[in-house]
């Protein structure tokens, strides 16, 4: 199906301003260029509704900063979290002992998201804000996986050390 006129005309005139403005802001064309494409990716998706707008071009630019932003926030995240390995972390350090296995294999048996919510918020130490924008969700759906876990884990005999008082808080 061919984009209509008005549609490919905005892109092909937004997608050097973007990648350019993006590029400033991010210091990465390689970056701007993927978030100026996923800014037209939902251009096009919502075409219907930016099209009636005064200017559909300050929306993209708008979309475009507040990815950009979201990226920015996911590199200070990750950041963090390769300071914390770079410096050592008593239980990314430990032998493989059999309650290390045990504890391993018992993280292997939850669903994806609760295991990477635990291993942020306990394993790396990432607050409930960090861990939220890691996994690209909200501090409450944060809070709901790891109790989730703490409860699958305590089934499973595990868990004891997940305390939900002092690590929630933060």
């Amino acid at each position: 199906m061919e984009a209509p006129e008005d549609l490919a005309r905005l892109c092909r005139a937004e997608w050097p301003r973007l990648v350019g403005a993006l590029s400033l802001w991010t210091g990465d064309r390689g970056v701007a260029e993927e978030l100026a494409q996923e800014t037209l990716i939902r251009v096009c998706q919502r075409w219907s509704k930016v099209r009636t707008l005064d200017q559909p071009g300050g929306w993209a630019h708008r979309v475009a900063l507040n990815l950009a932003r979201s990226w920015a926030r996911r590199q200070r995240v990750a950041r963090r979290a390769q300071a914390r390995l770079e410096h050592g972390h008593p239980a990314l350090d430990a032998p493989d002992t059999g309650e290390v296995l045990a504890v391993r294999a018992a993280l292997g048996r939850l669903p994806e998201r609760q295991r990477a919510a635990v291993v942020l918020r306990y394993l790396l130490d990432l607050s409930v804000h960090d861990t939220a924008a890691v996994l690209g969700c909200g501090p409450n759906t944060v809070k709901t996986l790891c109790l989730r876990a703490r409860r699958s884990l305590q089934r499973m005999g595990l868990g004891e050390g997940l305390s939900a008082e002092a690590s929630d808080a933060r």
